[in-house]
């Protein structure tokens, strides 16, 4: 390389002769000539060899043919392969896409206020959530696409009202709503190719859209789907939770430093450009959608309901009665012709029983009633007072002369 640039230089800059130039550099004057013709420095370059793989290429092509996506390891078996699978997998990876084909990703540009992504993300981390009891619960995360904002917080199932209840309460964090939502199809918001009946009526009471991703294209909605690992990688690992509202706590207190850090694609950080895109999102409703549990049932002997595989009390005066049953995130409520008869905490802890002591006094000052009324009806008097004597049938059965024994002998000669 040296000698090459000394020689143009020499030759051009000094117009020093070919001859001279061999002279002084010590090379042969072809050397001289090759170099001054050379529009480039020269280059080593090593004779192509053949690969191992070459003969097995054709019978590799068969079977790519017929199965693209076959692993190296069974064509590995199929070919017979002996060697390392090193130049087996870079030989694949060369003309495998001419079987499979190439899906390249456009790279996509949000719009302030123009979309969300959603998603639920499941820690591997189970939390207490009654005494000796830890479950593995949903956190919804949601993912502004323009300023790259992140908000998330625990649900306790994955019903289509809690996951509704608990997007309600992250827009609400927000303060507006984008005129998108991106979701992939979670039962819930779009199992079966188009979005539920409770999603739908919560999107239009907001004046949004909810799209569904296609089905198997997790990269549809890759803000979340990398929102979902960041939480796994950085907010998870060395935490210790002693409850779900622990849990949303410690989340919210290490969302205020995710979103104040300097995110590379968007070359700023979420927490200044959320006003950007706060200001071309929609206004929030004044009616709120209708999230959360809601059932209705006739209020049994037993007087409890259930939400959510627990059971919560019910007042025992509304039993046989039709009782309208609603659970928020956080409680849960019965209502009987608008008055409020039930009012519980809600659980988070599957097969438990929740009761008000209130209920459950009304319940046993009932049973004494209804005692006190078989009593007095058993014990009848007469109008000046006394004990009516109560006799038993067969008493009368003697009096009148009549035998019911079906064992008597009447018929027999």
């Amino acid at each position: 390389m040296e000698d090459w640039a000394e020689i143009r230089r020499l030759h051009r800059a000094e117009q020093v002769p070919i001859k001279e130039i061999a002279r002084r550099l010590g090379v042969a004057r072809n050397t001289v000539r090759k170099a001054l013709a050379s529009d480039g420095p020269p280059r080593y370059s090593r004779p192509a060899r053949g690969s191992v793989v070459d003969p097995f290429e054709p019978r590799i092509r068969a079977l790519l043919a017929e199965w693209p996506r076959m692993p190296a390891t069974v064509i590995a078996q199929r070919i017979g392969w002996t060697y390392s699978l090193s130049p087996l997998k870079r030989r694949l990876a060369v003309i495998r896409p001419e079987y499979v084909g190439i899906d390249p990703v456009d790279r996509v540009v949000y719009e302030p206020g123009q979309v969300a992504q959603c998603d639920l993300w499941f820690p591997a981390a189970p939390v207490p959530v009654a005494a000796g009891q830890e479950r593995v619960l949903p956190v919804l995360v949601m993912a502004l696409g323009f300023s790259r904002f992140l908000t998330a917080t625990m649900i306790p199932s994955r019903q289509a009202g809690d996951i509704l209840a608990g997007m309600w309460l992250l827009i609400g964090g927000v303060g507006r709503v984008t005129k998108t939502l991106v979701w992939d199809r979670e039962a819930a918001i779009g199992g079966g190719g188009r979005p539920t009946a409770p999603a739908a009526a919560f999107a239009g009471t907001l004046a949004t859209r909810i799209r569904l991703a296609p089905p198997r294209d997790p990269e549809f909605k890759g803000l979340v789907e990398r929102a979902n690992g960041y939480l796994e990688t950085s907010f998870l690992p060395g935490r210790r939770f002693a409850s779900p509202a622990d849990f949303n706590v410690q989340l919210s207190d290490w969302l205020v430093s995710a979103n104040a850090r300097t995110v590379r694609s968007i070359s700023g950080r979420p927490v200044d450009l959320l006003p950007t895109d706060r200001a071309a999102m929609l206004a929030l409703p004044p009616v709120a959608p209708p999230v959360g549990l809601a059932s209705r049932v006739r209020l049994g002997r037993d007087y409890y309901v259930r939400v959510d595989a627990s059971d919560y009390s019910v007042d025992p005066r509304m039993i046989g009665r039709f009782v309208d049953v609603t659970a928020s995130l956080e409680t849960v409520t019965a209502l009987c012709d608008g008055q409020t008869v039930a009012a519980h905490r809600r659980s988070w802890a599957p097969h438990t029983v929740v009761t008000d002591p209130a209920h459950a006094t009304a319940a046993k000052a009932m049973r004494q009633a209804l005692a006190a009324d078989r009593q007095a009806r058993q014990s009848r008097r007469h109008a000046d007072g006394h004990p009516v004597a109560l006799r038993a049938l067969p008493d009368y059965d003697a009096l009148f002369g009549v035998d019911f024994d079906p064992t008597g002998t009447e018929n027999q000669p």
